[in-house]
């Protein structure tokens, strides 16, 4: 008992660890994918930039399924087991990846494919499940837990920190096999601390075990303590079955039709009409829930909102993996003190980022409201996407006049990355708040996971956008524009992320009005 009155439960560092080493792993492989992709299996940059956006668009769709399975049959801990050792296989796939790209490229990509697929799999298992069990540790009304998820965030930034200066410099200094190696043993690393620790310390504030298998339907299950709170107890209530065969038929053949106008009229491929059709279907079924009350889905329109802004935040945000690489590899002066850093340690300077500044932006709102003064949830995101362009608008005037024979500064990077992280604490905090103070008790999960859907379309999103890189000479064009410089390019995401924080902005006392008092 003394260890939950005073500090915080040893379990919630048994958490931070696990998360961390995930999380070193799947960021050391990202920041180094797209530069395997394009200099190892010579995919050229468009295609690899397709693939990129397919597969993280498929990282945030998976945990709607993962969670699913743990709610419904494995619980968190072995979720958590099964994902970890996939994504560890998944690593070492694409080690072997690697060690087969100068004997066989057939069998090469053949792993990479796999390889790829275990990530993507193992990751909808383990992400939503983890975070969690962070909640349960507490007992109810505990204060603790807002500090908690602070340093559960931090677990998260160290790993991403590490990682691309771990597996980056592995990957370009001396081989991409050892890249990858590296970010299989940092997730074998996490998985031998959960298996080792949690049955000691991954236990409430009595003792019990945390994230067993869940009750069967006969069972009387435990309500969360922290389960978000409806104004109308009423609405805890079964008032009738709102899965009636007729509401689902209906949509499932707007599903269908989605899929018919993605394949056939936008041009999507299959992973990009998997994403958005089961996003826009998720979501709609969700808002026609019949026993909904007016003030609830006036609540959850709003959520979508904000999801829907959120798709231009993270499209042009997650270009860090994609074209800003490209770009980091082949248009910047990398070189310090006679060291060429690799390309891929710009992708550290965002979680540095995080970790310095956002105990100020937490001192900044509390201040703030203190003197009751502190913007509300949509204006906060229309800050930052309006931070988003304006990190765009840096580095769009420094590669003026860059070209094939010239490179731009590494500062102008590194400004635009320090002003997208403070878009970024601006909004994706805020975000995650602010859908679980909005919704409705009995549909707080999936309305987490359509925040998620949203990261999904933007990821791949990301991936279309990228593609648009000029390179090589090579002109593209976008709605009639022609992209033929640098300039050209970054001035896209200047554009539609300070348009969309315009239109926020001026939604956002309509927005605040909807949430019913909610900020």
């Amino acid at each position: 008992m003394s260890q939950q009155s005073s500090g915080h439960p040893k379990g919630l560092y048994v958490l931070f660890f696990t998360e961390m080493w995930e999380r070193f792993s799947y960021y050391g492989m990202r920041a180094i994918l797209i530069l395997f992709m394009t200099k190892m299996l010579t995919f050229d940059s468009k295609l690899a930039s397709g693939i990129y956006g397919n597969f993280t668009a498929l990282v945030y769709l998976t945990p709607l399924i993962g969670g699913f399975i743990s709610d419904r049959y494995w619980g968190n801990r072995r979720s958590i087991v099964v994902g970890g050792i996939t994504m560890a296989i998944g690593q070492f796939v694409l080690f072997f990846c690697a060690s087969m790209v100068a004997v066989d490229m057939h069998t090469a990509i053949i792993l990479f494919v796999v390889g790829l697929t275990a990530l993507v799999i193992g990751n909808g298992l383990f992400k939503p499940n983890i975070s969690t069990m962070v909640n349960q540790l507490y007992g109810p009304g505990d204060k603790r837990v807002d500090a908690a998820f602070t340093i559960f965030y931090m677990g998260i930034n160290l790993g991403a920190l590490f990682s691309p200066l771990i597996c980056g410099t592995l990957a370009e200094k001396v081989d991409y096999k050892w890249g990858f190696f590296a970010a299989g043993v940092g997730m074998a690393c996490g998985l031998i601390v959960f298996q080792l620790l949690k049955n000691k310390y991954i236990v409430t504030a009595d003792g019990q075990q945390i994230g067993t298998k869940p009750p069967k339907k006969s069972e009387p299950v435990v309500k969360d303590a922290f389960e978000p709170i409806s104004n109308n107890a009423e609405q805890l209530k079964p008032k009738g079955n709102e899965f009636s065969a007729a509401r689902i038929g209906l949509w499932l053949v707007i599903y269908a039709a989605l899929w018919f106008v993605f394949m056939h009229f936008v041009g999507f491929n299959w992973i990009s009409t998997l994403v958005f059709a089961t996003s826009i279907s998720a979501s709609g079924f969700i808002i026609t829930d019949p026993l909904l009350s007016s003030v609830e889905r006036k609540r959850i329109v709003v959520i979508y909102i904000a999801a829907f802004f959120v798709i231009f935040f993270w499209s042009a945000f997650e270009q860090a993996g994609a074209s800003l690489t490209i770009f980091a590899d082949k248009q910047v002066d990398r070189h310090i003190f006679g060291f060429e850093m690799p390309a891929s340690w710009f992708q550290s300077i965002n979680p540095l980022a995080i970790i310095v500044f956002a105990p100020l932006f937490a001192t900044i709102w509390v201040a703030l409201g203190k003197k009751n003064r502190e913007p509300a949830s949509p204006l906060k995101q229309a800050i930052g996407l309006a931070l988003l362009s304006i990190g765009y608008l840096v580095i769009a005037f420094g590669v003026k006049g860059v070209d094939g024979a010239t490179k731009a500064s590494m500062f102008w990077l590194i400004g635009m990355y320090i002003l997208h992280t403070f878009g970024e604490l601006c909004l994706s905090p805020i975000g995650l708040s602010m859908v679980a103070r909005l919704s409705p008790a009995r549909l707080a999960s999936l309305l987490m996971g359509v925040w998620f859907l949203a990261n999904a379309m933007a990821n791949d999103f990301a991936g279309m956008l990228s593609t648009l890189y000029p390179e090589g000479g090579k002109t593209t064009s976008i709605f009639g524009h022609q992209i033929a410089t640098l300039n050209d390019f970054f001035m896209i995401f200047v554009v539609f992320s300070g348009v969309a924080a315009v239109i926020l902005f001026m939604i956002s006392k309509w927005m605040l009005k909807m949430m019913g008092g909610i900020r």
